[in-house]
């Protein structure tokens, strides 16, 4: 049986530890906020009160945290655990440079490292459809198999090396067409109403043609809803749209709709909403009315 340690059970990681222990998965779990694990403890999960204890004779160590700063943060909590010869699945998505610096610490623990970020929010986290982006060597693969098809419905290896973040750019390149569609949605959504336009007659001119999306769908609902349950947050997806922006830049690329989406993200974050779901974005473009 493979044994998994767990780091970081929110909404992603919940998910995911929730179809690890239906696998038959040994799984160890940590958080930070003890609690959050409970319900996967309940379901047969071994709580860990330190990283270090997770980790500990793990097959695979499983990283789901907020950004590259928790990750690092968290493995080295995790150090006096450690062994040579583990393998570690990093699949929070960090971005392209911060990437090095992870590789470079699962080095110097002789650790096997996997870069492996997610596609994919609350709702296939929890049906265990998420696809999974993986670069890593090809003798671990087997090792991490069980892991990755039981929280994804496809893993797609773009590489053999996991330090050249082969599989983090590809999740930036797939993130941006996320957060182009979501920003998108929101304004339209919120240029009907300042125009006065019903804005389900919209959604009924386009049904079933080329500009129709499942997801448009999904996230217009939550709008017209003010349901703001999140699937995932504004405070994620600003950080995601930030990772994107950063990487075009530095491989000289201007994104325009990238960075206005991180930006209508920041400012509804920065309104109250960063624990709601990005679909509140919307709101950003009636800020007055946020911040009364």
């Amino acid at each position: 049986m493979t044994t998994v340690a767990l780091l970081g059970t929110g909404i992603m990681g919940a998910g995911m530890g929730q179809n690890m222990l239906a696998a038959g998965l040994d799984l160890r779990v940590w958080n930070r906020t003890a609690e959050k694990a409970r319900p996967l403890v309940d379901a047969g999960a071994t709580a860990s009160a330190e990283p270090a204890d997770a980790v500990r004779g793990a097959d695979v160590i499983v990283t789901m945290l907020g950004d590259a700063g928790d990750v690092r943060a968290v493995m080295e909590r995790a150090a006096p655990g450690l062994a040579d010869g583990q393998v570690w699945a990093q699949m929070t998505t960090v971005g392209v440079a911060p990437l090095a610096g992870l590789a470079a610490l699962a080095r110097e623990h002789g650790l096997v490292f996997v870069d492996a970020p997610v596609l994919g929010t609350r709702a296939p986290a929890e049906n265990g459809q998420l696809q999974v982006f993986a670069a890593g060597p090809p003798e671990v693969r087997d090792r991490v198999a069980p892991v990755f098809d039981a929280v994804g419905r496809e893993t797609v290896w773009l590489g053999d090396d996991g330090a050249e973040a082969a599989a983090s750019r590809f999740k930036l390149v797939a993130n941006s067409w996320v957060m182009a569609v979501t920003a998108a949605t929101g304004e339209t959504m919120a240029l009907a109403k300042g125009l006065g336009v019903d804005p389900t007659v919209f959604l009924d001119a386009i049904e079933g043609g080329p500009l129709d999306l499942p997801y448009l769908r999904v996230k217009a609902k939550a709008i017209l809803d003010g349901d703001w349950s999140p699937s995932f947050s504004a405070a994620n997806a600003a950080k995601d749209s930030g990772l994107i922006v950063d990487a075009a830049t530095a491989a000289g690329v201007r994104l325009d709709v990238a960075a206005a989406a991180r930006d209508r993200l920041r400012r509804v974050s920065d309104a109250g909403h960063a624990d709601d779901d990005m679909a509140a974005a919307y709101l950003a473009s009636f800020m007055e009315e946020v911040s009364e």
